[in-house]
């Protein structure tokens, strides 16, 4: 569990983590750092799932890029109002039936939006008339920011990487980080009674004894 928690926290490469481990007198190779991120990620993710706040009612929807075994491919993400991050689903494509995807699994976090801002794509006006025709969309210039700005971290830790080279790692990678931006926020009841800076050490150490 330390090993998962510094990947998805901290800018780190599986060989760095290994390193880290080392000098605590822990022989680790890089590639079981690999595996134990793979296999533990989702289930901290749902055993975390029953004290996850609800989402606000206001979605900021967008997509970025990511290189995936040397091609490009998209991870879609949406954060609300209050900054929690709401889902991110990685895709080999950008069109109706992803979008469509990604709104129906965010939806199943137990809040329909008011409002979704998101880029002018052409597939959203056509999957949200779809799945949430009582929405209010918006489309204009740089009101889409917040998501936009919510990217930047995800960039950031991606950095370190040697590249990803399956689909299913981008998703598990991107999903991790998210789960651990939102306990940083207090977007779970876990380790919200500790210092912010020792919060995610608390909500790990939870974790680990529920699965």
């Amino acid at each position: 569990m330390l090993a998962v928690r510094w990947y998805l926290r901290f800018a780190l490469s599986y060989r760095d983590v290994e390193e880290l481990l080392a000098e605590r007198g822990l022989k680790v190779d890089h590639v079981t750092v690999y595996r134990w991120v793979q296999r533990f990620t989702p289930l901290l993710v749902d055993a975390a799932r029953p004290c996850r706040h609800r989402p606000g009612d206001r979605w900021f929807v967008d997509e970025t890029s990511v290189k995936v075994a040397g091609r490009w491919t998209y991870l879609y993400r949406a954060v609300d109002q209050h900054g929690q991050v709401i889902d991110v689903l990685a895709s080999t494509r950008r069109d109706q039936a992803a979008a469509r995807r990604f709104f129906t699994t965010a939806l199943s976090h137990g809040r329909r939006p008011i409002e979704v801002t998101t880029d002018k794509a052409p597939v959203y006006p056509r999957v949200l008339d779809e799945l949430l025709p009582e929405v209010c969309h918006v489309d204009a210039a740089r009101e889409n920011n917040r998501i936009e700005a919510d990217h930047g971290r995800w960039k950031a830790r991606r950095r370190p990487m040697r590249g990803l080279k399956r689909l299913r790692s981008a998703q598990t990678i991107s999903a991790g980080h998210a789960f651990v931006q939102n306990i940083r926020r207090g977007h779970y009841e876990l380790g919200i009674d500790t210092d912010p800076h020792a919060r995610l050490t608390a909500a790990f150490t939870k974790l680990t004894l529920a699965i």
